[in-house]
């Protein structure tokens, strides 16, 4: 299973991240389990300085607004 992070404040575009990444998930019946973080400390803790950001097992793979459907594909097929 793939732990995902989605890191912000909880704007709007951060909450439309996690849904569409687990939307997605399940879609191709990929296993995921999608955390909302949004501790200031635990965001600066990734090197995050702008936000909606996604890590991926622990990678930073996407940062600064809502990613598109292929790169989502892409992190969960890999």
């Amino acid at each position: 299973m793939k732990e995902i992070k989605v890191l912000g404040s909880g704007c709007a575009k951060c909450t439309k991240t996690a849904e569409v990444i687990e939307k997605i998930a399940q879609e191709l019946n990929i296993a995921v389990h999608v955390i909302k973080e949004t501790s200031p400390e635990v965001i600066m803790g990734y090197g995050v300085m702008t936000t909606p950001a996604v890590i991926v097992d622990e990678v930073n793979v996407h940062a600064g607004s809502i990613p598109h459907r292929d790169l989502i594909e892409s992190w969960l097929l890999k």
